[in-house]
């Protein structure tokens, strides 16, 4: 796998990219310019060919990129070649349509645990995942492996329930709490504030919208 750091705008638009290339070898396509790229994905070609160059020669002038080796490369770059287990903590409404979705779209991503203080869905099984009470956090944390968890959680109880993750081994939150946490340096949170991308896609709609003479 590269080492390479690489910048987090081109980082965050690999899994894009890798999502449309299996579309194209879905319908049997074999090559793809970056122009071609480019219209599918809503990314300047420049962009394209500068997030591609951080990986070294990935494709040929004149004849564009191998779809197929493109596929295999952004894997494993990915991960996409192994299963990723994630825990789920804290089973409301918006707990509740994560498990719904599991990330069937991305056969690499599993939700294979779920937390909750909730009695009465406690040592259950929803949408094929099992619920253990908060008490087994750390327990079963450790004894599956799981590095990574997604946080949605009330916001008073983020830190706690964080710190208690970082104890166990996780190495990665999700965060959808209003909350920043705290945690350790090698810990990465990555946080999803749905109600601050509501507000921002709002205002731009309002200020910079196409015909709009006060942008």
């Amino acid at each position: 796998m590269v080492e390479q750091k690489i910048p987090r705008a081109t980082a965050k638009r690999l899994p894009i990219y890798y999502r449309y290339l299996n579309i194209l070898l879905d319908a049997d396509k074999t090559r793809v310019s970056s122009t071609e790229l480019s219209e599918a994905v809503k990314v300047d070609s420049a962009t394209i060919r500068r997030d591609f160059s951080y990986f070294g020669a990935l494709g040929k002038r004149g004849y564009g990129y191998d779809v197929e080796n493109l596929i295999k490369f952004f894997k494993k770059i990915l991960n996409q070649d192994k299963l990723t287990n994630v825990a789920l903590v804290g089973v409301g409404n918006l707990g509740h349509a994560l498990l719904n979705f599991n990330f069937h779209q991305n056969s690499n991503v599993r939700i294979s645990a779920a937390f909750d203080t909730n009695e009465k869905i406690a040592n259950t099984i929803q949408s094929g995942v099992p619920i253990y009470p908060m008490s087994d956090l750390k327990l079963q944390l450790e004894d599956q492996r799981i590095q990574v968890v997604i946080l949605t959680v009330p916001s008073e109880v983020g830190q706690a329930v964080a710190d208690e993750a970082v104890e166990a081994g996780v190495k990665g939150i999700l965060n959808f709490t209003q909350l920043r946490l705290s945690v350790p340096k090698d810990v990465r949170v990555q946080n999803v504030d749905l109600t601050n991308e509501l507000q921002t896609l709002i205002y731009f709609l309002e200020h910079y919208n196409a015909g709009n003479e006060e942008g």
